[in-house]
């Protein structure tokens, strides 16, 4: 029998007791940082002709180790596939030839490899159940014992051992992939921290879908809307109603939500059609809230303001400070697609207070130097068509005396999100 070196590549302890167990004169190498180099160290080691490397990650109970090249085959490396790896981790190398071309870079270089497709099947790799979605805090914390671990699921997935072990995610979210072990010495903040990541787009698994809340607070047209939520998405939708105060009602969505993330509608908002349910955020980046745009009938601006937001429901629920705009108070970013019309000129009232309350944070913003918070100030001050036009100009003014009024004291301007102090505001003016 030729020599056997085992690779001892991590997380199959009893593999590899049990190979030994099996052929007692195999050796177990410790597996170096690719195949190669690990390789070599078998060969340099070699007494036989040929040397049998093989894997401790793979399964070699039905293998056959009697194979002997035929004559024409005698000088090339013998690769037989991992599962539906062509690049597997089974060989079998003649010594003599190998050794004239070790200086090779890489294993692929070799002036000649058969590769065998009756393939060896890969032992499972571990499962790391990821609870919450920040899945580069998880990949911080493992302890990988294994070269890969699979993040929630496991595929029919077989990844190349040979070189850069790459990141691999399955599903539009990422929150289905195999993260190598070497993954763990780049994070820093985000998994596109690591060089490298490969999405299978072909085969992508579907993602669950997020969890739709509707917010309203007395809204004239809150149940149209969400009647019309519920037509568009096709889903059931949960109800947040009566909640004083935002930063209250968007927590309570965040008790209700099923799913890492949620979309909340909000009252006046008149859902596009053609909006894609199915949108995914991207769990390979840092935890944080996504802001789609909504269209201003009124003034013509289109931006985040009424606008469906997916909620991070950790994020939410871990939120104890905010400024004047609760989902901006932690990590954001802005999705560029239109969710729909946000009709907020039905009555004098919901008109001037939702023109108040966006104004006192564009005022407060623009105080930064914020060129398009400034742009979107004088927009609000000057345009206004249709329907209670007057009103929304008059809540945009309102609230840039009040700001000046109070000389942009937190505290006082806090108060915008009070709906009785609105109110009454509104009354002692007009």
């Amino acid at each position: 029998m030729y020599d056997i070196f085992i690779m001892d590549m991590g997380g199959h302890d009893d593999n590899v007791k049990s190979l030994v167990q099996r052929f007692p004169h195999a050796k177990v190498v410790r597996y170096y940082d690719n195949h190669l180099d690990t390789v070599k160290r078998c060969i340099s080691r070699c007494r036989t002709p040929y040397a049998w490397v093989i894997s401790s990650c793979c399964d070699y109970a039905n293998f056959d180790f009697d194979y002997r090249p035929i004559h024409h085959q005698a000088y090339q490396i013998h690769c037989w596939a991992s599962g539906n790896q062509q690049f597997g981790d089974t060989f079998l190398i003649p010594k003599d030839e190998f050794l004239k071309q070790q200086n090779i870079e890489l294993l692929e270089w070799y002036k000649d490899i058969n590769w065998h497709q009756d393939g060896v099947p890969r032992l499972a790799w571990p499962v790391l159940e990821c609870e919450t979605e920040d899945i580069t805090q998880h990949l911080k914390d493992c302890e990988f014992d294994s070269s890969y671990v699979w993040v929630n699921q496991r595929t029919d997935y077989d990844p190349s051992l040979w070189k850069d072990r790459c990141f691999y995610s399955f599903n539009k979210s990422g929150d289905v992939s195999l993260a190598p072990r070497e993954i763990q010495t780049h994070l820093s903040t985000q998994i596109y921290d690591y060089p490298y990541i490969i999405k299978q787009k072909e085969a992508f698994l579907p993602s669950k879908t997020l969890d739709i809340i509707y917010i309203s607070n007395g809204e004239i047209e809150s149940d149209r809307w969400y009647d019309h939520a519920v037509s568009t998405s096709g889903k059931t939708i949960k109800r947040v109603q009566n909640v004083n105060g935002r930063d209250l009602a968007i927590k309570q969505a965040a008790y209700l939500s099923t799913t890492p993330w949620f979309f909340t509608v909000w009252a006046k908002l008149e859902v596009d059609t053609d909006f894609d349910w199915q949108w995914q955020p991207d769990c390979l980046q840092q935890p944080k809230h996504y802001i789609f745009h909504a269209r201003n009938p009124v003034n013509g601006l289109q931006y985040g303001h009424m606008a469906m937001v997916a909620y991070n429901r950790e994020l939410v629920l871990e939120t104890r400070k905010w400024g004047l705009d609760f989902t901006m108070s932690k990590l954001h970013g802005v999705v560029p697609i239109v969710s729909g019309t946000a009709h907020y000129n039905r009555d004098p009232l919901m008109t001037w207070r939702t023109a108040f309350r966006e104004v006192i944070k564009l005022k407060q913003d623009s105080e930064t130097g914020n060129v398009e918070s400034l742009h979107r100030l004088q927009t609000w001050l000057t345009k206004a068509v249709g329907e209670n036009a007057e009103w929304s100009l008059r809540g945009a003014k309102d609230a840039v005396e009040y700001y000046e009024s109070v000389n942009g004291i937190f505290n006082k301007l806090m108060l915008s999100f009070d709906w009785d102090w609105l109110k009454s505001y509104y009354d002692k003016r007009y």
